[in-house]
């Protein structure tokens, strides 16, 4: 009951308006070449964990191919019986997720920042709403999309190097999508988020946990067992009774974004496709750029 429920709302999400890329497993090569190289998916059918490994270089950016790619995974991850649990960490040093790739938002094509905007929204849906056991195993910097990726999932473990969490967007002249501020005030509550939210703050590790935004930090060598460990606690209770109970704890949030996915993919075109959010972003690309020199 609880999964075809939850199967339900991404079929109510394709209808509110139909996008183009392909959900099929045999998708084409070029999507393969993508998935290769920005992230390795590995499960074991004996402990029914999947991992799903970040690669790409300098700082597993989510550009419009790879959440569509995650996407796949996800959707593939969900049908298959055998896997009842998913750790998401990254095999790049120091870095855990940059977020969205900033150059696919900087000076954008229309259908393409509108295609991005929902395929990211779905990319939501389906780890807010997964029936799998979902842990972030953060072992760097998680900023932005990094963040909301660790926000979607059940357990968030970070490592005890002076890494940081934080949802930054109105530093770089954004407003995050509505399912992104609901993800992190449902997480640590309204006033902290909020405060977090308005200023773009973030936050080092023992701060992170201080607040609520993780929920355990492990030196930077036990991130990744730490994740497998909870896994299989969390996997030690009934899944229909977890899995019922994740659902209605999440309902309000999930029918929040559904109800309103046409409306903030609007927000979002629009603010991007104003002058002055073009050039506050396109100034902090700038400087990146000198910090890389």
């Amino acid at each position: 009951m609880a999964t075809l429920r939850l199967w339900q709302s991404f079929a109510r999400l394709k209808a509110i308006q139909p996008y183009t890329y392909r959900t099929s497993f045999g998708c084409c090569r070029s999507m393969s070449d993508v998935t290769a190289a920005d992230f390795d998916l590995s499960t074991d059918e004996d402990s029914g964990i999947a991992i799903l490994r970040m690669q790409k270089k300098p700082v597993n950016s989510l550009s419009l191919k790879t959440i569509t790619a995650m996407n796949i995974s996800l959707e593939k991850l969900e049908q298959d019986d055998r896997i009842n649990g998913l750790i998401i960490t990254s095999v790049i040093p120091k870095i855990f997720s940059g977020g969205l790739e900033l150059t696919e938002l900087y000076q954008p094509q229309k259908e393409t920042l509108r295609e991005l905007w929902r395929v990211f929204h779905e990319f939501w849906l389906k780890l807010y709403s997964s029936r799998l056991v979902t842990v972030a195993a953060i072992n760097g910097h998680a900023i932005a999309g990094g963040c909301v990726i660790a926000l979607c999932c059940d357990y968030r473990i970070m490592a005890s190097s002076p890494y940081k969490i934080g949802l930054n967007e109105t530093q770089v002249g954004l407003q995050a999508p509505v399912c992104i501020l609901d993800s992190m005030v449902n997480v640590v509550g309204h006033k902290t988020g909020e405060r977090a939210l308005k200023l773009g703050e973030l936050f080092l590790p023992a701060e992170a946990l201080k607040i609520g935004l993780v929920d355990e930090v492990v030196a930077d060598d036990a991130v990744l067992e730490s994740a497998r460990r909870e896994v299989k606690k969390w996997l030690q209770v009934p899944g229909h009774a977890r899995q019922l109970t994740k659902e209605a704890l999440r309902k309000p949030t999930i029918d929040r974004m559904i109800a309103r996915t046409d409306e903030s993919i609007d927000l979002m075109y629009n603010m991007l496709s104003d002058d002055v959010t073009q050039k506050v972003l396109g100034n902090y690309l700038a400087s990146l750029k000198k910090k890389e020199k």
